[in-house]
């Protein structure tokens, strides 16, 4: 989610240029909870080489 089509209930501006205090927490709160994670991606990738590999062991050893 992003805060470009917000509007605050405060000040009725948009909330993505921070006009008041309100404004500004709610766009931080919002940019700060996407934080922290791998993309999705990145997992997809990881996923697809682990089984690649996965697959290829059991070739090898015919398991």
């Amino acid at each position: 989610m992003s805060c470009e089509h917000l509007v605050c209930a405060q000040c009725a501006g948009p909330v993505v240029e921070g006009r008041c205090a309100s404004c500004r927490a709610g766009r931080n709160r919002l940019h700060q909870h996407g934080q922290g994670g791998l993309p999705p991606l990145l997992i997809a990738i990881i996923l697809i080489a682990l089984l690649f590999f996965t697959l290829t062991l059991r070739h090898l050893y015919g398991a």
